[in-house]
């Protein structure tokens, strides 16, 4: 009977999602050539090639496409297999790990993670703040249990479940001449320098793209790395900004601030929760994950 360790199948799945060895090595820090031998040593136990070698990466030969699909399949059954074992254990407890990003994490996240606690005082709860795209990302490789980010990212093959709903507006000191406005579109406001988040942020790939679309280009003076820098440097007169409206809330009593909600359709954001598949999570993720889709979470 052939041997296959799962550290080599999960390699196999991992070469063929990224095309490239040295990219798996990457996704599953491994050294290059230790990838390429355990590739090979597949290879050879299997007695049939499973990749075709490429200048600009590797393609999995009908063989390799049979030898995936049973590799996704028995990752998948272990994966379950773990996730059913975990409800045997002495009590509800461990430790559920969370990335999310910052809108979540202000808006959102302290009220329903505290009341988690409560309920479940032994489970610990190990939460990092990433951009949306880093959050798909550490889910996908298994770095995480749950991501919660922006939904208007695309997250590729992860099960996505709807979390919270929020809205952007547009922010600007109190004597700005936009400040008496009720409500505003983006394009309305780009003859104006803007105070924005870094470049990598699906906030900031948002309205570039949208102002794009509206034939119009963001002004971008400033870019910082959080929330409430934005808010003071927008204080100080250095421009306007976008922001959901649930981070912003505690700093309109200390600055002067305006917020205008902007009336464009998909200035209304969708806060997803994603995992790999719901069903093979440990338990006390699937608990985390039902609390915080419940109403009794907001």
């Amino acid at each position: 009977m052939r041997r296959f360790d799962f550290v080599t199948l999960k390699l196999f799945v991992s070469v063929a999602d990224e095309g490239r060895l040295t990219a798996a090595a990457a996704r599953e820090h491994l050294a290059l050539a230790a990838v390429s031998k355990r590739i090979s040593d597949l290879e050879a136990l299997v007695g049939t090639t499973l990749l075709y070698r490429r200048s600009r990466g590797v393609e999995l030969t009908p063989a390799g496409q049979a030898f995936l699909h049973h590799a996704r399949r028995i990752l998948e059954n272990l994966e379950r297999l773990e996730a059913e074992l975990s409800e045997y254990g002495e009590g509800v407890r461990g430790h559920v790990r969370i990335h999310s990003n910052t809108s979540a994490i202000i808006a959102f996240l302290p009220q329903d993670l505290s009341a988690f606690s409560r309920r479940y005082p032994q489970i610990k709860i190990d939460l990092q703040e990433r951009v949306s795209g880093e959050v798909i990302a550490a889910v996908r490789d298994g770095l995480t249990d749950v991501g919660i980010f922006a939904g208007h990212v695309d997250a590729g093959d992860l099960q996505v479940l709807p979390y919270r709903n929020d809205r952007l507006v547009l922010m600007t000191p109190r004597d700005h001449p936009l400040a008496a406005r009720d409500r505003i579109c983006l394009h309305e406001a780009t003859d104006f320098d803007f105070i924005g988040l870094q470049q990598d942020t699906s906030l900031q790939s948002l309205l570039h793209e949208q102002a794009s679309r509206a034939g119009r280009t963001l002004r971008m003076r400033i870019q910082v790395r959080s929330f409430d820098a934005i808010c003071r440097m927008i204080h100080h007169g250095m421009g306007v900004g976008v922001l959901p409206e649930r981070t912003i809330y505690r700093d309109l009593r200390d600055l002067e601030l305006c917020s205008i909600p902007l009336a464009d359709p998909w200035a209304r954001r969708e806060l997803v929760i994603g995992v790999r598949r719901y069903e093979t999570l440990p338990v006390i993720a699937r608990h985390l994950v039902d609390h915080l889709i419940t109403p009794e979470a907001e």
